[in-house]
């Protein structure tokens, strides 16, 4: 019988460093994980070991939970709908305090305690993300007025490739500027699916609290580790994506329509989850494809 050396996992891991050696990764936390400071270490410590390997990141945040404490705090209502946020022109004062400043400062700190060289923007700078606010759209049977918010036109990521080429980690907060340079809210997930798209990276992560993409939200268990398109519909034919998860999805078919080959839904809550679904074939998550096969050997 074969005994397996205490460096075979090494030397496993191994092929994905060489896999994905200089390839960008984009990775969106949320902002659960960001307001919890130990969460948030362990997430740092894993992006940290991804750097060291000569992973270049791009890290794309939300801050809802920060967002609704300010909003609570100030007497400003909360209205979502479909997953997404109603923005009024005070909402919208509210999310830049919020996103802008205590959770991507936050985000900044445990990102300088292990070593990382991130730099704060958001899809303002340089005019990395255009976009326009959007009309009111159909959601659950309803017309729903989104009010300060944008859906984006163009990504250019010349900046981006800046930072990354001298050695940065950027780390973005979610707004866009339409024509008139007006600030608009726009959903994280859906920034991070654009940028992945104009960078043209192999692999976008969403790094949540679940697990992963449920088949049964209200059961851990029922974790799908791998998920296609086709099976995409299925779910949401059968009122199996809910809530925040909706955007999320809906980014994901996004960026795989846009030619990122895999999009990763992965738990921040579990120990070293990223670095499972990175460097190991079972992986950790959900792993979404255009088309399904099997998980690759660089999953």
């Amino acid at each position: 019988m074969t005994t397996r050396s205490p460096f075979d996992p090494l030397k496993d891991a191994a092929k994905y460093v060489r896999a994905f050696r200089d390839k960008p990764f984009v990775i969106k936390v949320g902002g659960d994980i960001i307001r919890d400071p130990v969460l948030l270490h362990s997430l740092c410590e894993q992006l940290a070991l991804l750097s060291s390997f000569a992973i270049p990141l791009v890290i794309v945040h939300g801050g809802g939970p920060t967002l609704d404490a300010l909003c609570q705090h100030l007497g400003l209502p909360i209205p979502k709908a479909g997953g997404r946020r109603i923005t009024s022109p005070e909402i919208l004062e509210a999310a830049k305090m919020a996103l802008k400043g205590s959770a991507q400062m936050d985000l900044l700190s445990a990102m300088h305690v292990v070593g990382l060289q991130a730099i704060g923007l958001s899809g303002q700078d340089a005019g990395m993300l255009r976009s326009h606010r959007r009309a009111p759209v159909a959601v659950d049977g309803q017309m729903v007025d989104y009010g300060c918010v944008g859906d984006i036109d163009n990504a250019d990521p010349a900046l981006l490739r800046h930072l990354i080429g001298g050695g940065y980690v950027p780390v973005i907060a979610p707004f866009t500027v339409d024509a008139t340079h007006q600030v608009l809210n726009t959903n994280a997930d859906t920034v991070a699916a654009a940028i992945a798209v104009a960078l043209g990276v192999e692999k976008l992560f969403f790094v949540v609290k679940a697990p992963g993409l449920l088949s049964n939200p209200d059961d851990p268990r029922s974790l799908l580790p791998l998920v296609d398109l086709a099976q995409v519909a299925e779910l949401e034919t059968a009122g199996a994506i809910q809530g925040g998860m909706r955007p999320k999805i809906a980014a994901a078919c996004s960026a795989l329509a846009g030619g990122v080959a895999s999009v990763h839904i992965v738990s921040g809550v579990l120990s070293d989850a990223v670095l499972a679904e990175v460097f190991t074939n079972e992986g950790s998550g959900t792993m979404l494809v255009a088309q399904r096969s099997s998980r690759e050997a660089t999953s």
